[in-house]
């Protein structure tokens, strides 16, 4: 295969991550990957590999289709555009109309576990975008990452610290996936000849309710968390208390609402059936982040 692949968002921690597992895991050349980033300054280091580094800014969409011109398979990034409702959906919309214009034939996309059926506030710019990709005419893979394990690192050193955390996850179960496996299955797939349109769950090994996550956690550091269950609105209290800005509270409080809902209730073993190792376990995954843990 000599197709052309690109990765957008290059710049953030997934996109480095597919590029490594791009040329490590994929044994892809840098000749054959393109990458965007809104500063192409910040990834210098990648073209002084021999990557292709072109500017692209997803609110301008007259650029975008310069930047994919002779792309064969894209891998198209969620954006981080949560400032204001539509924004990130009307990127992506954006992005597969140029993907087309360009004449991309297939795109690989990262969305997030059952878009059509969920609390949290920003589905609606995921299922928009699955649908669009969807009606392009291109070529289609839907990566449903589920939630990644490093986020737990924002919360677990806090809640080991004071012993206590405070949720309104209910008995809801999460799989979680490490980031470099979502790299490694998005890597993968985006690597890959094949043209036949596919959905994938992307999730760890293990369902855990916040409960059995806090138990493993506290056996991992020798500690005790105790899980207190409070209501949405109480959590919202408590985030605001903590600095979380006023317009993030509600995505965050959902996320807790669609576990207690058990929407985010599933497991898959896509991770290895794309790149032929399983994920991580959560046990390793706490095992080799304890110095981050114990902060």
């Amino acid at each position: 295969m000599s197709q052309t692949l690109l990765v957008t968002g290059a710049a953030g921690h997934l996109g480095q991550r597919v590029i490594a597992h791009l040329i490590g895991t994929q044994n892809i050349p840098a000749a054959r990957i393109v990458v965007t980033t809104r500063d192409p300054a910040k990834l210098a280091s990648l073209a002084a590999k021999g990557i292709e580094v072109r500017k692209a800014d997803f609110d301008d969409s007259a650029s975008l289709a310069a930047a994919f011109a002779g792309v064969d398979r894209m891998l198209l990034i969620s954006t981080d555009a949560l400032d204001r409702p539509g924004r990130r959906l009307a990127q992506h919309q954006a992005a597969i109309a140029a993907a087309k214009k360009a004449g991309v034939k297939h795109v690989v996309y990262t969305s997030m576990p059952n878009p059509d059926d969920s609390l949290v506030t920003f589905a609606p710019d995921h299922l928009g975008t699955e649908q669009a990709l969807a009606a392009s005419g291109l070529g289609w893979t839907i990566l449903r990452n589920s939630w990644y394990m490093e986020n737990l690192l924002m919360i677990l050193p806090g809640a080991l610290a004071g012993g206590k955390w405070l949720t309104a996850s209910g008995n809801g179960k999460i799989a979680h996936v490490t980031r470099d496996d979502c790299a490694r299955a998005a890597a993968a797939a985006l690597a890959s000849d094949s043209a036949v349109n596919a959905r994938y769950d992307i999730t760890g090994p293990q369902k855990l309710t916040t409960a059995e996550i806090a138990a493993l956690a506290g056996e991992v550091l020798a500690k005790t968390i105790e899980v207190v269950q409070i209501t949405d609105e109480q959590l919202g209290e408590n985030l605001a208390a903590h600095g979380i800005p006023a317009a993030y509270v509600p995505t965050y409080v959902s996320f807790d609402a669609n576990t207690r809902a058990g929407k985010f209730d599933l497991l898959s073993n896509a991770v290895e059936k794309l790149t032929g190792k399983p994920p991580q376990t959560l046990r390793d995954f706490l095992i080799a982040n304890k110095a981050a843990l114990n902060q």
